[in-house]
């Protein structure tokens, strides 16, 4: 069991700097190949990306390498926060390139909705009660923060559902999106009682990679 889990280990870490440096290179493809400003927008997003995943990913990486893995845990928790925050940009990002690709306008009331959710999530992610750099955070305090960020991914894959019906390369964005989420949400809600959960963040991190390379083809 502990070969095992040390063999997993190593597969997480090099699949985390993979899907760091893919990440990376889609958004500077985008931006060295970019003709309009959607493509640009969507090169931006994917560094937002790969970014703010880097906070948390690289000292998690440290963690599982290192012999003494306290000596990381305040710069993970920093990177969690981190990319708690840079999530809601990312996708915010993703709404403003559907936009920029809707066949049809969109009402600008959702727009100002998209905003409002930004706001939310960044204050509820960084208040005390979220514990980033102590240890976990009350368990209810966990769930509040991600309402937001839940809801803002539902208004982008409702977006992307109807730009994907005409702009090809985007036509399963919606899918991508709801499957990230599909994984992630069971980590949010039981990873605490069950931390094998947290194994799902690797198909979540899959689904991220597809958007990505969609997003390349626009």
């Amino acid at each position: 069991m502990k070969k095992h889990k040390v063999l997993f280990g190593y597969f997480e870490m090099i699949f985390d700097l993979l899907y760091l440096c893919v990440a990376a290179a889609a958004g500077v493809y985008m931006l060295l190949t970019a003709l309009a400003p959607a493509q640009r927008l969507a090169g931006v997003a994917a560094l937002v990306l790969a970014v703010g995943d880097a906070f948390h990913l690289l000292p998690r990486v440290a963690v599982i390498g290192s012999q003494n893995p306290q000596k990381y845990q305040r710069a993970l928790g920093f990177g969690k926060m981190v990319t708690s925050l840079t999530m809601a940009f990312f996708y915010l990002l993703l709404w403003q390139v559907g936009l920029l690709l809707s066949p049809m306008p969109v009402y600008t009331g959702y727009t100002y909705a998209i905003w409002f959710l930004v706001v939310a999530r960044v204050v509820l992610c960084v208040l005390p009660q979220n514990r980033w750099l102590q240890g976990p955070p009350l368990y209810n305090w966990g769930i509040w923060r991600n309402v937001p960020f839940v809801l803002q991914g539902a208004m982008v894959l409702l977006l992307f559902a109807k730009v994907g019906g005409v702009v090809m390369p985007l036509r399963w964005m919606w899918l991508a999106i709801a499957l990230s989420f599909l994984f992630y949400l069971p980590v949010v809600l039981w990873a605490d009682k069950n931390p094998k959960l947290g194994m799902l963040m690797l198909p979540k991190t899959c689904a991220y990679i597809w958007i990505l390379l969609m997003l390349t083809n626009i």
